[in-house]
């Protein structure tokens, strides 16, 4: 499987599911696993990005600790990609509104979360390595982005 097949599939998933879980460590090394809205934009190649508030814990460990891990599934589960990379957080006005206009409509829970606060900064993953599963098929590719 090449770069450009598994981003193809990555999009097609999020085209349908709209979300992902993010892994990122905390300050005692231990994993935080949440639920995120994630997005590809076109003429940015092999990068997820989403939003966050920046006064979500995850920033803190991000900035301590940028590495790490995306799964993002079909619904039905027979269709797994992990996403292993690390994030940059982004609070440039051009690019805040860049993603914003791809997300802004499948962000209705993280208004809901965020409703004391309006301000959002971008999370960019920039994709190292990306597994493919299909579980019930026994299919496993992994494609390095280095």
């Amino acid at each position: 499987m090449t770069q450009h097949e598994l981003m193809y599939k990555v999009e097609q998933i999020l085209d349908d599911v709209h979300t992902g879980v993010l892994a990122t460590i905390d300050e005692q090394g231990n994993p935080q696993m949440r639920w995120m809205t994630p997005s590809l934009i076109k003429g940015r190649p092999n990068v997820l990005f989403a939003i966050t508030s920046p006064h979500f814990r995850k920033v803190v460990q991000l900035n301590a600790n940028a590495r790490v891990q995306w799964m993002i599934q079909t619904r039905a589960v027979d269709e797994v990609v992990n996403l292993r990379g690390k994030i940059n957080v982004l609070d440039n006005p051009a690019i805040r509104a860049e993603v914003m206009e791809q997300l802004g409509k499948q962000l209705a829970i993280f208004w809901r979360v965020n409703s004391e606060h309006t301000d959002f900064i971008v999370l960019e993953t920039i994709i190292e390595e990306a597994t493919y599963f299909r579980p019930m098929k026994g299919v496993k590719d992994t494609v390095s982005f280095a």
